[in-house]
């Protein structure tokens, strides 16, 4: 590699952003997106590749705090903003940018990197794991009702400014966060990207909508989102295309999801990000005409195994000596003995007295089932995870596992 990588300055961040831009097909984006990127990017945490005056690679890292199992907020990177020029691929670029990006982050005391990946083989080999699925919903409401539960009709529906129900909206939303593994507590600015809604990325739909849920005078719930009119020979069909919904109490959430099913002249409700294990699918009538699908969301990478490990809780007792293979981060090689319960857990390596290990799998396995939603026993299914020791496959399995499903409720 010939290129020199050294912090960004902000004076380069437009040619730095370009690059970016350039690596993922050269649109560029609304000028209210690119302002928000500028205000949010933490120069401190991001790194530019330059060869003669040229940026040619970028990578950056957002300080965030996410939940994990057990309800903890861990000081997290969000790695992110990762691209490199095509005239420059090939060349070491992309490995040297994670390696220095990993040792800042061990430097900062943050256990756990995280990141969304553009192509899912990309990630793999310097350790992160997939955590998290989200949900795609494509609900035909002309053949769909919902079953709502009692108290939902005494839950008072008003429309709202989205960016004046702001505040009630992350209030909300900050309620939830302790609930869900993976979600993410918002600095302040981010409540930003949430009402973020450039007229040219609207592609037919109206400016996004809001619509708060009351109970006595207390916002319990919101719903963001958009509605495309459309019509054919046979009528209206236009689409709701849901940005997010949360509230703090089913009969909130089922009268949301009421409403959104029943507005005027649209005939399907679109979420593209919802929790695999979302409650509205056991409120819709017929599943069958809700086109589920799910895709990757979430990778894990653990930094400090001991540290991330003893920063979540264990829905089981478990007592396992795992046996941790990481060539990109060599100081989680070895074997590290996990005590955990709901109460919490401690982690130490136990490599100089030769207890002997339970599992064997790599810090890549390890950030797969990190926050509770891809089971140890499935990796082991794949031929991921080795057991060492006759029951302790089972045993951990349920102990990473987690109530709720992991879910990132949006990207970075």
């Amino acid at each position: 590699m010939t290129a020199e990588l050294r912090q960004l300055d902000q004076s380069e961040w437009e040619q730095w952003y370009a690059t970016l831009e350039r690596a993922f097909g050269g649109v560029a984006e609304a000028p209210e997106e690119r302002q928000l990127w500028d205000d949010l990017t933490e120069c401190e945490r991001s790194i530019g590749a330059w060869d003669d005056g040229v940026c040619v690679g970028t990578a950056g890292a957002f300080s965030f705090r996410v939940t994990v199992p057990g309800g903890a907020l861990l000081d997290t990177a969000g790695v992110t903003m990762v691209g490199v020029a095509a005239t420059h691929r090939r060349r070491g670029l992309l490995r040297a940018m994670m390696r220095r990006q990993l040792d800042d982050v061990r430097e900062r005391g943050e256990a756990v990197a995280v990141l969304t990946a553009s192509e899912p083989a990309i990630y793999g080999r310097f350790g992160y794991g997939t955590a998290s699925y989200s949900l795609r919903l494509e609900i035909d409401t002309t053949r769909v009702r919902l079953a709502v539960p009692p108290g939902t009709d005494e839950v008072r529906l008003r429309y709202a400014v989205p960016a004046e129900a702001g505040p009630a909206c992350e209030a909300v939303y900050a309620r939830r966060v302790a609930g869900r593994p993976g979600m993410l507590a918002r600095r302040p600015g981010w409540e930003r990207l949430i009402t973020l809604d450039p007229p040219g990325e609207r592609n037919g739909a109206s400016p996004q909508q809001c619509v708060l849920a009351e109970r006595d005078g207390e916002v319990v719930g919101y719903a963001l989102f958009a509605v495309k009119p459309e019509w054919d020979a046979r009528g209206p069909k236009g689409t709701v295309r849901v940005q997010d919904v949360e509230a703090l109490d089913p009969a909130a959430y089922a009268a949301l999801w009421r409403f959104l099913c029943d507005i005027d002249l649209t005939t399907t409700v679109l979420a593209l990000n919802r929790p695999v294990d979302d409650p509205v699918v056991q409120l819709v009538s017929d599943v069958r005409r809700c086109d589920l699908r799910s895709r990757d969301s979430l990778y894990v990478r653990l930094v400090d195994v001991g540290a991330a490990l003893e920063a979540r809780t264990y829905q089981a007792p478990v007592d396992v000596v795992l046996d941790v293979e990481d060539a990109f981060c060599p100081w989680n090689e070895g074997r590290w003995r996990l005590v955990g319960d709901p109460k919490g857990a401690s982690c130490k390596r136990v490599d100089a007295d030769g207890t002997p290990a339970d599992l064997a799998l790599s810090v890549r396995e390890l950030g797969s089932a990190y926050l509770g939603g891809v089971p140890l026993a499935q990796l082991a299914g794949a031929g991921r995870v080795r057991e060492l020791r006759q029951g302790a496959l089972a045993e951990a399995s349920l102990a990473f596992g987690s109530a709720s499903a992991p879910w990132l409720p949006h990207g970075f």
